[in-house]
């Protein structure tokens, strides 16, 4: 079974982080809508959701993504780039603790999850505003012993790199070549976005099918043409929040012998309760 980790939209979402767009009004009950909506995308693509709690303290943890990164054998918690957003990793890292051993990235490292792409035994960082050199060295540390790879790349214009190349299957990557270089990306086979949609560069591969935001039509047109299969959603008023089709979720798959169940959470206290939904 794979488990798709979500957070609930906060109360605070309008005083979110923004690093490359301007504030906007973002309609709470509309972003809740619009959430619920993919977390049901989510669960047709065959995942078992669990929702977490959030609270007024916690603007950005609906993108739940950026507090860990999850392999097959141990779960990375991240120290967050926006300084603001460490409170979330608490309740984060005592979800993810149920399902995978823990290891934390340490000051002076920032990292967000959003700035790495995992493809098989191939790992891609970003460095951006951020994550730096720090943290991917810790991440290397910590994923070497089971066999993976680390492969820095330079973030331009852009919050992520998962703003600008995610996998649109096995060996297929989706990017936008003017905030990311190409040269990394060699071994895979690549579709552009259409450059009227720069921001078109993130879906969520699950499942088979890639979850699509209804925001860009050209690059969805792309999309289907080489054979991807889609799930189109709509998330406009969290994207006013820089969020993306990734940012949403942490996808667990679920094993026998649950890591840390009868540990105490090594990272503090969870910040705010847990909600299960199926």
């Amino acid at each position: 079974m794979r488990v798709a980790l979500t957070r609930a939209v906060s109360l605070a979402i309008a005083h979110c982080e923004l690093t490359h767009l301007d504030r906007q009004p973002i309609d709470l009950e509309i972003a809740r809508t619009q959430h619920r909506a993919y977390e049901a995308a989510l669960a047709g693509a065959g995942c078992r959701v669990e929702r977490l709690a959030t609270g007024p303290d916690m603007p950005d943890s609906v993108f739940i993504e950026d507090m860990a990164i999850v392999f097959d054998e141990i779960a990375i918690v991240t120290r967050p780039g926006a300084e603001s957003r460490r409170v979330e990793t608490a309740g984060v890292a005592a979800a993810l603790g149920r399902y995978r051993p823990l290891h934390a990235i340490l000051a002076p490292g920032t990292m967000d999850g959003g700035d790495v792409l995992v493809a098989g035994r191939h790992v891609f960082v970003g460095r951006s505003s951020r994550t730096n050199d720090a943290a991917i060295a810790d991440l290397h540390r910590a994923i070497a012993p089971y066999g993976y790879d680390v492969t820095p790349v330079d973030v331009h214009g852009c919050l992520h790199l998962k703003s600008a190349v995610t996998m649109a299957g096995d060996d297929r990557v989706l990017m936008n070549r003017a905030w990311v270089p190409a040269e990394p990306f060699d071994r895979f086979d690549r579709i552009d976005v259409d450059p009227s949609e720069p921001a078109a560069a993130n879906g969520l591969l699950v499942g088979g099918r890639v979850i699509y935001a209804s925001a860009f039509p050209r690059t969805l047109e792309r999309l289907v043409r080489r054979g991807v299969r889609t799930v189109v959603v709509e998330t406009g008023e969290l994207a006013k929040a820089e969020g993306a089709l990734t940012c949403c979720c942490l996808l667990v798959d679920e094993r026998e012998g649950r890591a840390n169940e009868d540990e105490e959470c090594p990272f503090g206290a969870p910040a705010a309760g847990q909600n299960r939904n199926s």
